[in-house]
């Protein structure tokens, strides 16, 4: 039964008891769009400001400086970046407890303003600092979905 049909009055809702049943859709947008289809052929794509000079990663519809509209001014930005910031995580999405902890990082692609939220991999904790090198590892071609999680992590460069 739907809430509107339970209550006439919301002053008479104290507490709802059981679940409330939600749908929604989540579209990425154009500028999204452009970024996940050309993550399935091992590439970053970035937004760029013409009149700004900056390259946004992910890509954006809109300059956060000068407000221009910045769709078909995308352009690659290449797989290098450097950490931001990086912590330990000791659980999986689901709350369940990890056996082996994971590396999340900021990763700020080179050159470009902006950043995404992965994985390191091929290093331990205790090597991984601040404004260190990295680079994407990708899935193989056939596994790519067109998902962030085509890359599988970021590794150190040497």
């Amino acid at each position: 039964m739907a809430l509107i049909e339970r209550f006439q009055k919301t002053t008479d809702i104290t507490k709802w008891h059981g679940q409330i049943p939600m749908s929604y859709i989540y579209t990425v947008g154009r500028a999204g769009e452009k970024f996940f289809r050309e993550i399935i052929n091992g590439k970053i794509f970035g937004a760029r400001c013409d009149s700004c000079k900056i390259t946004y990663v992910p890509p954006r519809t809109y300059c956060e400086k000068c407000f221009a509209r910045l769709e078909d001014h995308y352009t690659e930005v290449g797989t290098k970046g450097t950490v931001h910031t990086f912590t330990q995580s000791y659980e999986a999405y689901d709350g369940a407890k990890k056996e082996t902890p994971s590396i999340v990082a900021v990763i700020r692609i080179d050159g470009t303003e902006g950043g995404f939220i992965h994985w390191l991999g091929e290093i331990d904790f205790e090597k991984v600092y601040i404004g260190m090198p990295v680079e994407a590892v990708l899935k193989p071609k056939k596994e790519r979905e067109g998902s962030i999680l085509d890359i599988k992590y970021f590794k150190p460069v040497i």
